[in-house]
């Protein structure tokens, strides 16, 4: 189980990255072209708060199942890169980036000028998307062991 919910994980990322790098490319053209806020740029939000929640949800089973957390010895955890980083670091940084995009649509719908939501989705989603960066475990992070950019089925 753990094995198939880390592939689902791990596909899922990608996914939220393509519709993360949509959403703040749709607020970018908005912002400096001054366009209207229309369909596509709220789509481009809802799909990017929608896959992050579903990779929320597939994160939190992972906390219990995987071996690769470990909260019961948590002196062991903060000595150990790779426990460190999926227990602690990994984790607070998804809550971080899933917050920005909740606080960011939930700003936006309560806006009514279109050039401010532009500009608070290009904050908000960006800032998500700078935080997702930082939190996906790259291959050419050496602390984490050798891992490779697309899950081994």
């Amino acid at each position: 189980m753990q094995h198939t919910l880390v592939i689902i994980h791990s596909l899922v990322r990608w996914l939220i990255l393509l519709f993360g790098i949509w959403a703040v490319i749709r607020a970018f053209i908005g912002v400096s072209g001054k366009s209207a806020y229309g369909a596509s740029d709220a789509k481009a939000g809802l799909f990017f708060m929608i896959f992050l929640d579903i990779q929320m949800l597939l994160g939190i089973l992972l906390l219990f199942v995987s071996s690769m957390v470990n909260f019961s010895d948590m002196g062991v955890t903060m000595k150990t890169p790779h426990l460190r980083f999926f227990t602690v670091e990994h984790t607070i940084m998804a809550i971080i980036a899933i917050a920005l995009v909740h606080i960011g649509r939930g700003k936006i719908k309560k806006l009514t000028d279109d050039a401010k939501k532009h500009r608070t989705a290009l904050i908000f989603f960006g800032l998500a998307l700078i935080v997702i960066l930082a939190l996906i475990p790259w291959p050419f992070r050496e602390a984490l062991g050798h891992r490779s950019w697309f899950p081994q089925f």
